[in-house]
Parts: structure tokens; sequence; C-alpha cells
């Protein structure tokens, strides 16, 4: 039987009561002179990854289309899809926390930019985004959990392909056309914000059409090979490691060491995924930018668990855990910390049963 996810309801109404919404999250003692130093942000690094990313497409986007129709663009139209359908995720991300880019504007013109791409609305989903930090896989509270318990196999497979992903934001971006917040969105998008809500989804329904009339009139899916297309054939990277941000580990917990997971990655992903990897670090000082990343993971490595060694290493030891909770859906991974390191709270007591 599957859990009851949504925001609204009796789940919702029972991680208020149990004291679950807006915990109070552990965090490693560390000198905070030096958080204060890895706070600081660059526009030289941040503009310097943009430039490449964007670059990047611009290039194997021209060539897609030089070449096409012949087989010899697919290589080319795979790199665009990743870098569109992929890369903008944690661009998206990045820009949404503000802490890319030192110069404010810069974060919003990526911000706006990556949330096109991704059919994510850019007001729904800063709002969605902070709700997620504040009460992380908190079920009834957090509308970012990727996959609930049981886990829908089909589905996850499907979204590789990013196809119920953009489904359903494609259906919320019509509700929002109509001038309507789903009731989920109801619940942390403030009232005064609905109206830019709904002006970008009847600018980006705008663009849509625009870009269907030309593909039909060209009679070619061209254009749309360029815009919106590879929102599905280049979700693959971001859902591949999206997964193993916090799926397989605890839910209704407040310490970031029992629901979130740092993977080791090499650097084509680290560049795709702007270091989001070390995703327990962002989780726990969430105001280090992404280049700063790994010298956050040096500093706090004695208090939180070992990553996993690599992205095959991580799902091999996660999908175990799924295949179980399809008959045991609280069966999860509880992450071994390095000795000396700050005891978990009394949650993980609660949790051993269930570890796998």
């Amino acid at each position: 039987m599957t859990k009851d996810y949504a925001l609204i309801g009796e789940t919702a109404r029972m991680a208020v009561e149990k004291g679950l919404a807006n915990p109070t999250w552990y965090r490693p003692k560390v000198d905070p002179g030096e958080i204060r130093r890895l706070r600081e942000k660059s526009d030289a690094i941040a503009l310097r990854d943009t430039v490449l990313w964007l670059g990047l497409m611009a290039v194997s986007c021209g060539m897609a289309i030089w070449l096409w129709p012949s087989w010899w663009s697919a290589p080319f139209w795979f790199v665009y899809g990743v870098l569109y359908g992929s890369a903008s995720d944690s661009r998206w991300h990045e820009c949404g926390h503000r802490t890319a880019f030192k110069t404010p504007w810069m974060n919003t013109v990526v911000y706006q930019i990556a949330s096109f791409m991704l059919i994510r609305n850019p007001v729904v989903w800063r709002a969605s985004h902070v709700r997620h930090h504040t009460d992380t896989i908190i079920v009834g509270r957090d509308p970012e959990i990727v996959a609930m318990r049981p886990p829908d196999l089909l589905k996850v497979v499907l979204n590789l392909f990013g196809i119920i992903d953009t489904l359903q934001l494609l259906r919320r971006m019509f509700v929002h056309v109509a001038g309507r917040l789903h009731p989920d969105e109801q619940t942390y998008v403030a009232e005064d914000e609905a109206p830019k809500v709904f002006l970008v989804a009847r600018i980006w329904l705008g663009i849509y059409l625009a870009t269907i009339a030309l593909s039909l009139w060209m009679g070619s899916i061209l254009p749309l090979m360029v815009v919106g297309l590879p929102r599905l054939y280049g979700a693959w990277h971001h859902v591949m490691t999206g997964l193993l941000q916090h799926l397989g580990l605890a839910e209704n917990v407040t310490d970031h060491r029992l629901n979130t997971r740092t993977v080791l990655m090499n650097p084509l992903s680290r560049f795709i995924y702007l270091n989001m990897n070390y995703h327990l670090e962002h989780h726990m000082f969430t105001m280090v930018p992404y280049y700063h990343l790994p010298k956050l993971h040096e500093l706090i490595r004695h208090d939180v668990p070992a990553p996993d060694p690599s992205i095959f290493a991580a799902f091999r030891r996660l999908v175990p855990v799924l295949v179980r909770q399809l008959k045991y859906a609280d069966a999860v991974i509880v992450p071994e910390l390095p000795e000396g390191a700050t005891p978990y709270r009394q949650e993980v007591e609660r949790l051993r049963p269930h570890a796998v």
C-alpha cells in the first residue's frame, strides 16, 4: 500500500503534530570562519562554467542542425540534449539558491533560462525547493520526494526519458495558464506570488505554440529538437544523479546524514551536475556555492558517512533496497559514521530494525 505523500491531508497534519515540520537539523561543529570563507561567491567561476555550458550547447546544436537529418547529427543531439535536459537542472538549482554568482541579476537570468528548459515554473519551484530544504524527505511536507514507497520502478525508468515528469509539468503549466495553483502548491507558494506564476506559464505556452507552429510550417520536428524535446531525450543524467540524492535512505528524520548521500563522480558528471554529488554537504550548508563543496567535504568528512565511491557503486547498493521496498516499504539504508563522529540522534535506533 502506497503511503500518502500529499501535502494536504492526514499525513501532512501528523508531520506538523510530531514536530517534523521545520525541524532543527544536525550540523557538524566546524570553525565558523571556515564556513564564512566557503560561502564567498565568485562571478568569475560561475561565469566561466555558464559560458562553457551555453557555448557547448550552441556548438552541439549548430552541428546537429547542420547535419540534419543525417544520422551523423545524432551524437550532437545527444550532447545538446544532456546539456539542455540535465545540465540545466543543476544550473536551475544553484541559481535558485542564488549561490552561483556573486551578482544577483546573473543568478536570476540563468535561473529563468534553466527553469524554462525544465518546464519548472520559477516562482513555484523556488518556493518548492525552500520547503524541500526546510523539511527534507518529511512525508506530507516535502514536495520534491522523487520516489514514493513502495517505489514505482516503471515510473523511475520512464523518467530516465523525462516522460512522466514532463507530462506532469505540462499539466501543471496548463493549470497555471488557467489562473489556478495546484492544492499542494497553495501550501508553500505565497498568495501574492500567484500572478507571477500565471504570467510565466502564459509566456511559456506562447513560446511552445510558436515552436510547434514553426515545425508544422517547416514540415519537420527540427524546431522541437531544439526547444522542448531535449527535456525528454536529455533528461537521463539529471534523473540518474537525482535518484542518488535521497532515495533508499530514511524518511521523517532530522539528521541529513540519515536521508542524504554524497557520491564521488567523474569530472564530466560533476560538470553536468555542478558538484551536487556532494549533496550531504549541500544540505548541511546550503549557502556554500557549488565550486566550494569539495573543500566543504574535506572540512566535515570526520563527522559524516563515507561517500559512495562511484555512481555504479551507489546504485549497486541502492537497487537491492528499492527491490526490497516493493514488499517491505520501510527497508532503508542506514549509513555508517566514521569513528569519533558525533552520534546520530535517537532516530537511528528506530531505523535499525529496517536497515539493509
